[in-house]
């Protein structure tokens, strides 16, 4: 959705923000319909609901006619360059539509940017990274990260990790008990 900016407001001679506009909202509405279906029902869904939407916006910006040199020209410029990567969440269902998620996930770290700056050293800087990264991962999973934390630092220890890479995946989250768990994941 940030990248309708780049289309120009609808004046008489260019509707095409409203197009652009239009077209956006209807994705997601259609991803709305499809929140709760499996990875292989929503694939087909997509083929079915949203390839025709996105077929039918890029015949638009393919017919436009614009000048480069215009606002609406660049944003059809912008919009061809970046079709590849903007029809690959079609081809799994596992993937989003947007990278709104992501952009969440790394808010706590654009907030405490400027705490990283008062790190003792670089290996201080280091280690705090690695703890956002582990929090956010847990956070991913549906782990509570205070619990998640407690039960890594109690066994991890007394498993050989170094040595035994069946001790490194009691690490992941994935083999992590139901104790660790929000509620909304174990429901």
């Amino acid at each position: 959705m940030k990248r309708l900016k780049h289309f120009p407001k609808k004046t008489a001679k260019a509707p095409a923000r409203t197009d652009a506009s239009a077209t956006a909202y209807q994705l997601f509405a259609i991803e709305r319909q499809l929140a709760d279906c499996t990875a292989p029902e929503r694939y087909e869904k997509r083929q079915e609901l949203a390839r025709p939407v996105l077929d039918g916006f890029l015949a638009y910006l393919h017919s436009a006619k614009a000048s480069t040199k215009s606002g609406f020209g660049r944003a059809v410029h912008y919009t061809l360059e970046q079709w590849p990567y903007l029809e690959r969440y079609l081809l799994d269902g596992n993937l989003e539509i947007s990278n709104n998620r992501a952009e969440r996930s790394i808010k706590p770290f654009v907030i405490d940017r400027k705490n990283f700056l008062f790190a003792n050293t670089p290996r201080g800087a280091k280690a705090s990274a690695i703890v956002f990264s582990i929090i956010e991962t847990a956070k991913e999973n549906g782990l509570h990260p205070y619990s998640y934390l407690t039960y890594i630092f109690k066994n991890a220890p007394n498993w050989n990790i170094h040595q035994d890479s069946e001790a490194l995946q009691k690490l992941l989250p994935s083999a992590i008990p139901d104790c660790c768990r929000t509620k909304a994941a174990t429901d």
